[in-house]
């Protein structure tokens, strides 16, 4: 279950499928940047529900407007790896630097483990500082990187660093 808490002046929660119209634009914001992901559009809510984790699913609001949000993938079908998972976190930019991914990507990693993952992962394009710097921020270690593991749409090829999180608690 979602602790709900109020953090300043907006609150963290579960994401619902009403949140996703502003959830997708601000991953749109992040794919415009070329530095958040590789996609290069927002899945519709049929397709971004089926490929994320029910249980862990976070949304940062102040009143109706939603400033970011979180997430986890399951990174594989197989059992052993029940407890092992993706993250995804995207801020919109007029929130960006003001600690709410900090705050989201904390509430994430409580919830998770509430959940029974022990390993969280991520995969952030080696330019995107501001994501790294947020893991290393929570816990997250760099464990290695990827040279040239994506090309973007404008042709661009990226290395990835790969960072996680053990649970201290979980698993």
């Amino acid at each position: 279950m979602v602790k709900e808490e109020q953090v300043m002046d907006y609150i963290i929660d579960e994401m619902k499928a009403t949140d996703w119209p502003q959830a997708a634009e601000i991953y749109m914001e992040g794919i415009r940047t070329k530095i958040a992901t590789f996609q290069s559009e927002a899945p519709d809510w049929e397709d971004w529900d089926r490929s994320h984790c029910s249980a862990c699913r976070l949304t940062a609001r102040r009143g109706d407007t939603i400033l970011g949000w979180a997430a986890l993938s399951p990174v594989s079908g197989r059992c052993v790896y029940s407890g092992v998972a993706e993250v995804s976190i995207y801020m919109g930019t007029s929130y960006q630097g003001q600690k709410v991914g900090t705050a989201l990507l904390e509430e994430l990693i409580r919830l998770s483990e509430e959940n029974g993952y022990w390993t969280l992962q991520s995969g952030i394009i080696r330019e995107n500082a501001a994501s790294l710097n947020l893991h290393k921020k929570c816990g997250f270690r760099e464990i290695g990187y990827r040279e040239r593991l994506g090309k973007m749409d404008n042709g661009k090829w990226h290395d990835v660093v790969l960072v996680e999180r053990r649970s201290k608690v979980a698993g």
